[in-house]
């Protein structure tokens, strides 16, 4: 086959990040005077998602830190759904890959997936929250505000959707998730603010490179206003695909780290839910997935977002703890196996093959190493052409598309 030719590329984004990121969240704190809001000895749940969050590990250490210096006893609780294979045990191993420990925090970490139900929406659709975290004496909710990979409205993925459905439990996850889960989040998360023990929220932004850009601290009363201003800004600095349009994308590597949907919705334009629109832009006519991250360990879940996959990732999945993910959300779709290529090789020729009245080698093609992963990626030269040309700097246009001996794909990744 004939190959695009390609060039490796570097995209311009916002790269503002927090340098200290101890002192900020302490002036955080400052800023909404925690310190009167704690007595000696409470007992004070800290959330921890199972997400691949920037100084995750450093800024829950920071706050339980603080929790203590004022007289508290703060314990993490998991807060993550369905995720770990819904088993406490589960849960508690996807912390420690992303260095969360009882050793590395200093504190308890009490993994449980017992609920509680604390309430019903106006709609008279159950809340559920973690047991623990219920009966403690107070709860801070830490997250990442990001728009999200099932929706799209004002009030996506960050605080509220922490508390109803990472705080729910599987029991929770598969209640929003059948429920209508943009408006049940924003339902369940008002009455678990009515009813559980929340004391403040850190809300956190990336920025383009996956850098901490910005720490906010948020009382209570002011989590849903706060939430819809740092999810505008959110959309701002989110990274992208830099084109609207593509014959084929190549996915090197997908996974739980790089999003919860394995690939990132709104980066490759699908969502595949019954119901929701799919995104306006991009469009993109094939998808072909090479790999799974050894750290997702086996969940596969968005695989069924492409339309070619290599026999090396399908040989990679685990299927209970995939089905265990995806079944709660009821986005069957999600996890249906592509056609699957012997390799590399053959999935690439594959998409070119079948995006229509298009040869090969005039393919607007990108690669890139995963969806979270953007600021650097490789273009075939008629995309390029599409591209402002203010939007990137070039960094190598001598590249080629070429395999190893075993049909994997060879190509510099930073």
């Amino acid at each position: 086959m004939n190959y695009p030719r390609i060039y490796r590329i570097k995209q311009r984004f916002n790269t503002l990040k927090i340098h200290d990121i101890e002192r900020e969240i302490l002036e955080q704190l400052n800023l909404i005077n925690i310190n009167s809001r704690i007595k000696l000895g409470m007992k004070i749940a800290v959330t921890a998602g199972s997400r691949g969050i920037s100084n995750i590990a450093s800024i829950i250490k920071t706050v339980c830190n603080v929790l203590k210096n004022y007289g508290a006893e703060p314990f993490i609780v998991p807060a993550m759904g369905s995720h770990g294979g819904a088993t406490a045990e589960g849960q508690k191993n996807v912390l420690k890959k992303l260095g969360i420990t009882e050793e590395t925090m200093d504190v308890p970490i009490v993994s449980s997936m017992d609920v509680v139900e604390i309430g019903r929406t106006p709609n008279d659709i159950p809340v559920y929250m973690d047991k623990n975290a219920y009966n403690a004496d107070g709860i801070v909710v830490i997250n990442r505000v990001k728009p999200h990979t099932d929706f799209s409205g004002e009030i996506e993925s960050g605080l509220m959707k922490m508390i109803a459905v990472g705080l729910g439990k599987a029991k929770g996850a598969v209640t929003m998730h059948s429920n209508g889960i943009s408006k049940a989040i924003l339902e369940a998360a008002r009455v678990a603010l009515e009813k559980a023990p929340i004391m403040f929220g850190l809300a956190i932004l990336e920025n383009s490179c996956d850098d901490t850009y910005m720490l906010k601290a948020v009382l209570p009363e002011a989590f849903e206003k706060e939430e819809k201003n740092l999810l505008k800004e959110s959309k701002t600095i989110v990274p992208k695909i830099p084109a609207d349009y593509l014959d084929a994308l190549i996915v090197y590597e997908m996974g739980k780290m790089f999003s919860g949907t394995g690939m990132d919705t709104k980066v490759i334009g699908r969502m595949k839910i019954f119901g929701e629109m799919e995104p306006e832009t991009p469009k993109i006519n094939k998808i072909a997935v090479l790999n799974l991250s050894d750290s997702s360990y086996g969940n596969a879940l968005g695989v069924g977002l492409a339309d070619i996959t290599t026999r090396k990732l399908v040989d990679k999945i685990n299927y209970d703890i995939t089905y265990a993910n995806t079944i709660p959300t009821t986005y069957l779709e999600r996890a249906k196996i592509p056609v699957i290529s012997k390799d590399d090789r053959s999935a690439i020729e594959l998409a070119l093959k079948t995006i229509g009245n298009v040869k090969p080698e005039e393919a607007k093609l990108a690669i890139v190493k995963n969806t979270l992963s953007l600021e650097e990626l490789y273009v075939s030269e008629s995309l390029l052409k599409d591209i402002n040309s203010n939007k990137y700097e070039l960094i190598d246009e001598n590249c080629i598309i070429s395999f190893d001996n075993n049909g994997n794909l060879i190509l510099d990744w930073e």
